[in-house]
């Protein structure tokens, strides 16, 4: 079958590019995924710096960890071994050790994975100046290597949950050394893991190429690499899939959209875990700080009108400031009730008897600008007028993290325990602008205590017990408003085959791995 000019054009650019990389010539002779998230660029592959979906996405294919999510799964309770051949844990799970396998070889050279490597990523991974995700590991007291192989945790508190936390899932990935200390902040733009795809070229607005890591060692990709493609346009991205330019594309994670793909005999894939959707109320910014405007905004916002227009199959109601299904998670506060006239009361009363108004960053992409629209259009019947500036959303994350947003409209999905999305969201630890910032753009403080000792908290009845009351207590203060879950939605051609079958995938989109295969056009 002869192949289409664009198909012909990506193999050759592939084959040029990869001339002087450390893969093998010959898998410029397998063939090339195509594929985009829809991102207008990547910011980072640094794993301990990846955050967006695209970033996370894309750094995935070329990092392991000491343990995995199996490919096609999110559920916690299959984790397996990856460059860790085995490990055991104290009595008391205070302690952890971890039997490295032989022979894993880093990409571009840098020679065979040691415990020195994984002391060198953790420790990388705590230190919030090289990393994003120090809070996860902030319960480590010390990590050693006990030889060449062999690598230690002792931990500061018990910790039932903590293979979690070194799995291939943002911090958990591990680096090599030698390559880090050597390319310092650039690390970021040639990054070196142990995965099935190596780095390749990163051209600004227009690609990333990865290549096969032959020596990787569960064996040789099928593929010869990934070319992800640069294509932010939902029309121009859903063109480029429907005439064979790329092979898997992000979708619009929209009722009406899955069912219209569908029908068009697209292979739609809908999988977990839903990206949890809350609206961040900022109380740095006036009038957020004062408690009665933030309960106008909570009785304005119609939740269910919102999940109604994101779908059934693809959107489920939240209930708590902790996404669905979390360990942990209480719905025992309630949701904020739909009442637009006591949201008008409620703003006379804190002061404001002709409204207010309220400036909000607001990213371009499908699965955001029309939700914020659709709270414009609810608050505005309140009497409270919401100034959008709409952005990319690599904007919208960097000015949300300038504290610009009075509301912060995110999407998150992480590790499925209530500690994890209430550290990371409404410990004040977090908030933007505090030493160890990370999400919590709300400047939520009234639950630290709470968070803070069912984080310590050994026996887990009464770790439960603290986590209702903390969800209680960002409830009755009116935090955020959390709105619902967003499954993600990509779509992949007939011709690709993931090797596995897709189920979650923690880090948002389709894995690649060693066993995925794409036929030609």
């Amino acid at each position: 079958m002869k192949r289409p000019a664009s198909f012909v054009f990506a193999a050759a650019m592939f084959a040029a590019c990869s001339a002087g990389l450390t893969a093998p010539a010959h898998a410029q002779d397998r063939p090339l995924l195509r594929i985009s998230s829809g991102a207008a660029d990547n910011a980072s592959l640094d794993p301990h710096r990846a955050t967006s979906t695209a970033d996370k996405g894309v750094a995935a294919q070329m990092f392991d960890a000491l343990v995995r999510f199996p490919a096609g799964s999110a559920d916690p309770k299959a984790l397996e071994p990856d460059l860790a051949e085995r490990w055991e844990a104290s009595p008391d799970s205070k302690t952890w050790t971890f039997h490295l396998r032989h022979g894993v070889q880093f990409h571009a050279g840098y020679g065979e994975l040691k415990a020195d490597d994984v002391v060198y990523s953790i420790q990388r991974a705590a230190d919030p100046n090289r990393s994003s995700f120090a809070a996860t590991f902030a319960l480590i007291d010390k990590v050693e290597a006990l030889d060449d192989y062999t690598v230690r945790f002792t931990l500061k508190y018990p910790d039932a949950a903590f293979l979690g936390r070194v799995s291939n899932y943002h911090g958990g990935n591990i680096v090599s050394k030698k390559a880090a200390e050597k390319l310092g902040d650039k690390f970021g733009a040639s990054p070196v893991g142990t995965g099935p795809f190596a780095f390749g070229e990163h051209v600004t607005q227009q690609y990333v190429k990865l290549v096969a890591n032959d020596a990787y060692f569960r064996g040789k990709p099928k593929l010869g690499g990934i070319m992800y493609r640069m294509i932010p346009s939902d029309s121009a991205r859903e063109l480029a899939f429907t005439s064979n330019e790329i092979d898997i594309m992000q979708g619009k994670r929209e009722q009406r959209w899955v069912e219209r793909s569908a029908k068009r005999g697209m292979q739609v894939d809908i999988f977990e875990p839903a990206e949890f959707r809350t609206l961040h109320i900022n109380r740095n910014i006036k009038p957020l700080d004062n408690l009665k405007v933030r309960q106008a905004i909570a009785a304005a916002i119609n939740v269910d009108e919102i999940v109604r227009y994101a779908g059934k199959d693809v959107a489920e109601k939240g209930c708590s400031v902790v996404p669905n299904g979390y360990l942990g998670q209480d719905c025992g506060a309630g949701g904020y009730a739909y009442d637009p006239d006591r949201a008008r009361k409620l703003l006379a009363e804190a002061g404001f008897p002709n409204g207010i108004e309220i400036k909000s960053i607001v990213s371009n992409i499908s699965a955001q600008q029309p939700i914020m629209e659709i709270v414009q259009a609810q608050l505005a019947k309140a009497g409270i007028k919401l100034n959008m500036e709409v952005v990319d959303h690599a904007t919208y994350q960097a000015k949300s993290r300038q504290d610009l947003s009075g509301l912060v409209f995110y999407g998150a999905a992480r590790f499925p325990n209530a500690d994890t999305y209430l550290t990371e969201f409404y410990d004040s630890a977090a908030a933007i602008g505090a030493p160890a910032a990370m999400s919590n753009f709300s400047h939520c403080s009234v639950a630290d205590d709470a968070i803070r000792q069912a984080r310590v908290e050994p026996d887990a009845a009464r770790q439960l017990a603290l986590w209702k009351e903390a969800q209680a207590k960002i409830h009755d203060d009116v935090c955020a408003v959390p709105l619902f879950g967003l499954k993600q939605v990509w779509v992949h051609s007939d011709r690709v085959n993931y090797g596995y079958a897709l189920k979650g995938a923690l880090n948002l989109q389709p894995p690649i791995t060693e066993l995925t295969t794409v036929k030609a056009p």
